[in-house]
């Protein structure tokens, strides 16, 4: 085992010990960590990673249900249009992208890059409210009326984004969680994971029949950043989650703006 591949399964952990100490937006890092340490292939990166985060979400919705957080009737709406889109996205929409997209001058656009700066944009945009930190919604019960057409819209949407990238899709989830399915933001977040773990689970199924899995990297990893996830939860009894989010947030920020540049330049 070389230097990079140690440094990949520290970022396995890492991933979890994020995801355990936030409760959100290390799932993120996974991508550039397998593409730039591990050096593998973008499109099998981007399916690797929905595995890690389907599995790693699963065990944040797992406790979230026990603690009676999740909205199952919500997270039925959204992850419905979100798991067919991103299942058509992952089996047929991006096997169906051509090896060389566009060429102009000296440049061409592959498939490799185009998912690498599409990822790289969706890291800038998840970054915004990490940075900016959530707003506490307290909703009441009475009268509420779900926007059911574009929470349906919504979950397209998302699994279509999931479906290219790789990433869960939190950033998005959440929002449309709180502004159209008036859900107070605890319940949203726990929500989201529910929808993101069932969503990236159903799209990496639709991988399982284009590619060449190595089960047993892959499973090694992901028992790495579930480790990683109990460390997390256990630090974050010392260690003030929020504080660390923003922080982490520029970090995501900067990473997005690295493989911009990387992948065009």
């Amino acid at each position: 085992m070389d230097i990079t591949q140690v440094l990949g399964y520290f970022g396995a952990l890492l991933v979890g010990i994020v995801l355990g100490l936030i409760g959100g937006g290390g799932s993120i890092l996974t991508v550039p960590i397998l593409v730039y340490l591990l050096i593998l292939n973008p499109v099998t990166a981007t399916a690797y990673s929905l595995f890690v985060v389907g599995v790693s979400s699963a065990f944040g919705a797992i406790q979230n249900i026990k603690k009676g957080l999740v909205d199952f009737k919500i997270a039925f709406v959204f992850a419905i249009p979100a798991f067919i889109s991103v299942y058509i996205t992952r089996k047929y929409v991006l096997p169906a992208i051509p090896t060389e997209i566009i060429s102009f001058g000296n440049f061409t656009l592959t498939k490799n890059i185009a998912i690498m700066v599409l990822f790289a944009i969706v890291m800038l945009l998840a970054a915004i409210p990490m940075i900016r930190g959530r707003k506490e919604t307290n909703q009441t019960s009475e009268a509420m009326k779900f926007n059911y057409p574009l929470i349906i819209v919504e979950g397209f949407v998302v699994g279509l984004l999931t479906g290219l990238v790789g990433a869960g899709g939190g950033f998005l989830i959440i929002p449309a969680l709180v502004l159209l399915a008036k859900l107070p933001m605890k319940k949203a977040v726990a929500t989201s994971l529910l929808i993101i773990a069932v969503k990236s689970l159903i799209g990496f199924i639709g991988d399982v029949e284009n590619l060449e899995i190595d089960w047993t990297f892959l499973l090694t990893f992901t028992v790495i950043s579930v480790i990683g996830i109990f460390i997390g939860s256990y630090l974050s009894n010392f260690i003030d989650g929020k504080k660390l989010k923003k922080g982490f947030g520029y970090f995501v920020l900067i990473m997005g703006v690295y493989i911009l540049f990387k992948e065009l330049f």
